[in-house]
């Protein structure tokens, strides 16, 4: 069994905060500002540029991104870090399309997060030749996958509410039709069983920040099957994804397996960060971890829908078919939020009335449950979210 009270230690949290905002991003592993220290004084201050070698930074790209295959159920060589979740998004899309030459449909959802849809529209618009991303609501999905599509590109968990898509079993539709898969776990990965190689997925990404706490700014990463590995032509054919970058050849030639997905010099210091982060998973059952996800966010409901009625239920009521987090509709939502954030809980929001909170049991307990139950009561009940400085928009909602 897990024992979350011990990795909660292993977290800085500022006094008096309850973090619910774990979905956007994790807080501070304490170990990471140790490791990125050492880092930066013992490789890079007495290393140098022979840190490439002797401290194994050109591997890291590699060693990380297998540590990140294990919680998605990836095998080794199969996934790579670096770069952003946006970049990623695009090579495995425009992967994707040059597998399935005939086809012309890109098939996603109205919960896919904008950024997965905007990569796509680019790619579409610079590709020029005729493709169509058709975008329908979530639970249209497995009706629309036919013959015409060419890749199905989806989130698991709706950044907004939740909601989560049976990958297996979408993936197995679109296999059927002869649709190539791409899955983004940014709200996955870290917060419940992932397993691609079970769901046949064909490409996978995600980010790092969130749930599996690298940092703000931490690298992405993408997973290729094994069955695609040597047949997938990377878009954006970086240095780094040649077969042999120090030959220096003028053209180029694909890595073997998921390392031509690479792209550009790799950021060291952040993956140093991300490693410490992923000692704690060393740590965890998923399993566990689910379970105790799903028990945080059922008293989280139960207790805001009897102390306030005037939010409403955004995510899936089946706690089996949302991630986790949890997220009520306020039509001053903003406002309420800044409330919470001021009085120390730290959720988030989403135009354009969504109040989203994470539940992370790494280093959340039932009794910050209560406690947020207790402040959300308050600000709702009493009206204290209906002030000027609440009302105007920050940069990041």
């Amino acid at each position: 069994m897990t024992d979350f009270t011990k990795t909660r230690e292993m977290f800085h949290l500022p006094k008096g905060v309850v973090y619910l905002d774990g979905n956007s991003l994790g807080p501070l592993p304490r170990a990471a500002v140790a490791r990125v220290t050492r880092a930066m004084q013992d490789e890079w201050g007495e290393m140098l540029i022979t840190g490439w070698n002797r401290a194994g930074w050109m591997r890291l790209a590699r060693d990380v991104g297998d540590r990140v295959g294990r919680l998605i159920g990836a095998p080794a060589g199969t996934v790579v870090m670096g770069d952003t979740l946006s970049i990623k998004v695009y090579q495995a899309l425009a992967s994707a399309l040059e597998l399935n030459p005939d086809r012309r449909v890109i098939l996603s959802d109205s919960g896919n997060f904008p950024t997965d849809l905007y990569m796509a529209q680019g790619l579409v618009e610079s590709l020029g030749r005729g493709h169509d991303l058709r975008i329908v609501a979530p639970d249209e999905v497995a009706a629309n996958i036919g013959d015409e599509v060419a890749a199905l590109m989806l989130t698991e968990v709706d950044y907004r509410t939740g909601r989560m898509h049976d990958m297996a079993a979408l993936t197995a539709r679109a296999h059927a039709h002869g649709v190539i898969t791409i899955w983004d776990l940014a709200h996955s990965a870290g917060a419940i069983p992932v397993d691609v190689t079970a769901a046949g997925a064909d490409f996978a990404v995600g980010c790092t920040y969130k749930y599996l706490n690298g940092g703000p700014g931490a690298p992405a990463f993408i997973y290729v099957a094994p069955k695609w590995a040597e047949r997938a032509r990377p878009a954006l054919s970086g240095w780094l994804g040649h077969e042999a970058p120090f030959a220096f050849d003028p053209d180029y030639r694909p890595a073997p397996g998921v390392e031509r997905m690479r792209v550009g010099t790799p950021p060291v210091l952040a993956l140093r960060a991300l490693e410490a982060a992923l000692d704690v998973w060393d740590m965890v059952d998923i399993a566990d971890l689910r379970a105790q996800s799903i028990a945080l966010g059922e008293l989280f409901i139960a207790q805001v829908e009897r102390r306030c009625p005037a939010l409403r239920l955004a995510s899936p009521r089946d706690a089996l078919q949302r991630g986790s987090q949890v997220s009520f509709a306020f039509e001053h939502g903003y406002a309420a939020m800044q409330a919470l954030i001021a009085r120390g809980v730290i959720g988030d929001f989403r135009a354009p009335d969504i109040m989203r909170f994470g539940f992370t049991p790494l280093y959340l307990s039932e009794s910050d449950v209560m406690r947020a139950a207790d402040i959300i009561e308050d600000v709702i009940t009493n009206n204290l979210w209906d002030r000027p400085e609440y009302m105007t928009k920050a940069e990041v909602t």
